[in-house]
């Protein structure tokens, strides 16, 4: 019957059976040239014989061909080590620093971890673990869960009795002195969302629902701007229909702005792509695209789908097109609200703006009550509503006069009780305040600008107090 020795792992050998070639092959196999080991060995290998065999292994013990006093293998070397607690220990909180690097004179000392130098230094493990770390000239931003640091990179501050600092440059001293940033925010565990541009840094803290700028004058709350609600919802959706969701930050060089995707899971697909701009303190643009890594180059701003890579913002294409991203055409559109005299209520007569052909009213929603709207039919863009009849040229939609483009508003809504001229009947769309989408057309989308980019400056609208 079989046996079961258990030998010892650091002076054995794993040997390999050689079956014969073919049935009228009469040599013997053989184990790795082994003469120790019976041929006719069984236990768990198919029992040998001289017919055609499926190559088995067999474990061989210390002496040399297992023989009778042949010579035996010698232990080898052998690390005694005490550990207390051989499991693996994660410094979430600290981080650790290797000998130099210098590639003119060849020294590589970056896997060299003295133990006799003060090499590591650690954060409050109540801010959770580190989750960026950012070099700026003499100074390091640590970038925790729950907070933001700096630590004096080749230099140390000493503090005067009245709580002055002064830097002091130390020969030995890699990491200094930790200094918490005012304000009680971190990066969660979003990393991907940090960009730079300059002494600005850009980062999302989803634990906070917050959106943060760091720069010379500390932290600051971008999502503020405007944005608070929005990013409190994104910020949550990520959370409960997100197993895998990502924040994907970037500064995007060409446009000068800091942009922001906030990514659901592969299952879930959902998406939302934004952009802050410093020059008017608010989040300008939402974009139809959803990259997997963004980042800008030189003067390019560059994103990367399926394994692809994309430059934005092209302008030497053909027809130098616009809003499309990865091949697929998306329209553009604005959405604002009217509403002067807050407290009057108004009768809409018309829509205007200020740019270039090419653009539509798609929505035109006046708020009469909490429960009460009044709607416009689509208002057409120049070309698109352009018609002759007898020889004569209309516009069902905007006409041009004097450089500027206007339209009137016929109502589209439902009959209320009271009213006894409705829907196309009025001119006007009635309300306190009215929100209005305006986006391009499809007609004018290459040929009838010739790739000029369609633009926008102003959108305003006649009224007229309404005579309840």
């Amino acid at each position: 019957m079989a046996a079961i020795v258990e030998v010892k792992y650091f002076n054995s050998f794993l040997l390999k059976k050689t079956a014969p070639q073919n049935a009228s092959d009469t040599t013997p196999p053989v184990w790795n040239g082994s003469t120790g080991i019976p041929a006719g060995i069984a236990g768990a290998y198919p029992q040998v014989s001289n017919a055609v065999q499926a190559d088995s292994w067999a474990i061989e013990e210390a002496r040399i061909r297992g023989g009778y006093n042949n010579v035996i293998v010698d232990l080898g070397v052998k690390a005694y080590l005490v550990e207390t607690e051989p499991n693996a220990s994660f410094r979430t909180n600290s981080m650790i620093y290797s000998g130099v690097f210098n590639s003119r004179t060849g020294i590589n000392d970056t896997n060299v971890f003295s133990v006799g130098e003060d090499i590591t230094r650690s954060v409050d493990p109540a801010n959770g673990s580190i989750q960026k770390l950012y070099a700026e000239d003499t100074n390091l931003v640590i970038l925790q869960e729950n907070k933001v640091s700096r630590a004096l990179i080749d230099k140390d501050a000493i503090y005067s009795a009245e709580g002055q600092g002064s830097a002091v440059s130390t020969l030995n001293l890699v990491i200094g002195q930790i200094v918490p940033y005012a304000g009680n925010f971190g990066i969660s565990k979003n990393p991907e969302s940090f960009a730079v541009y300059g002494y600005r840094k850009y980062f999302t803290d989803k634990n906070r629902n917050a959106v943060m700028r760091l720069s010379q004058d500390g932290l600051t709350e971008i999502s503020n701007y405007g944005m608070i609600d929005y990013f409190r919802d994104e910020f949550k959706n990520l959370d409960t229909v997100a197993v895998n969701g990502k924040a994907i930050g970037a500064w995007d060089i060409y446009t000068k702005q800091y942009v922001l995707s906030l990514q659901g899971s592969n299952i879930v697909n959902t998406y939302q792509t934004l952009a802050f701009d410093e020059s008017v303190r608010g989040w300008t643009s939402f974009y139809t695209y959803k990259p997997e890594q963004i980042f800008s180059i030189q003067s390019n701003y560059f994103s990367v789908k399926d394994g692809q890579l994309w430059r934005h913002n092209n302008e030497t294409g053909q027809n130098n097109d616009r809003s499309i991203f990865y091949g697929v055409y998306s329209d553009s559109s604005i959405t604002f609200v009217f509403n002067p005299q807050v407290s009057l209520s108004k009768v809409f007569k018309t829509v205007n703006y200020e740019g270039s052909t090419g653009w539509e009213v798609s929505s035109f929603n006046a708020a009469r009550s909490f429960d009460l709207n009044d709607t416009s039919n689509l208002v057409y863009s120049y070309d698109e509503g352009a018609y002759t009849e007898n020889g004569i040229q209309y516009y069902a939609g905007f006409y041009k006069k004097e450089g500027k483009y206007f339209a009137n508003l016929i109502n589209n809504s439902q009959a209320t009780p009271g009213e006894i001229v409705f829907g196309n009947d009025i001119t006007g769309v009635k309300g306190y305040y009215a929100t209005v989408t305006i986006r391009t057309d499809d007609s004018t989308r290459v040929s009838g600008l010739g790739g000029k980019t369609r633009e926008l400056f102003a959108v305003s609208s006649q009224y007229i107090e309404s005579s309840y």
